[in-house]
Order: C-alpha cells, then sequence, then structure tokens
C-alpha cells in the first residue's frame, strides 16, 4: 500500500490587503497565523491552492 506523499506548508506573509479570494484560499489549507505550519496531501488540488498563494506561504522539506 503506497503512502500519500505531504507538504509542510506555512504562512510567511499576513492575507491583509490581499484579494478577497486569495484570503478563502489561505483559510482553505488551515492557515490561520503567520508561521503557522499544516501538513497537507501533496494533491493537484492543493497545489493549485499553494501556487494561487506562493506569495503568501513557503512550502518547508
Amino acid at each position: 500500500m503506497a503512502t500519500q506523499q505531504t507538504l509542510k506548508v506555512t504562512l510567511v506573509r499576513s492575507p491583509i490587503g490581499t484579494k478577497e479570494s486569495h484570503r478563502a484560499t489561505v483559510r482553505g489549507l488551515g492557515l490561520r497565523k503567520i508561521r503557522s505550519v499544516r501538513e497537507l496531501q501533496d494533491t493537484p488540488e492543493v497545489r493549485g491552492m499553494i501556487n494561487k498563494i506562493s506569495y503568501l506561504v513557503k512550502i518547508l522539506d
């Protein structure tokens, strides 16, 4: 049984002052405060969300 790959994503910039859809994407990823970290499944949907708000988040190893 193959294990699903995960990504660690951290919020590095505040979403204040960004588009409403970008703020909703940050919340959709489960990120709340700056430097909050979430471990998410590596799926095309999550990759797309990260790509949309790439200037707000950082992917950790």
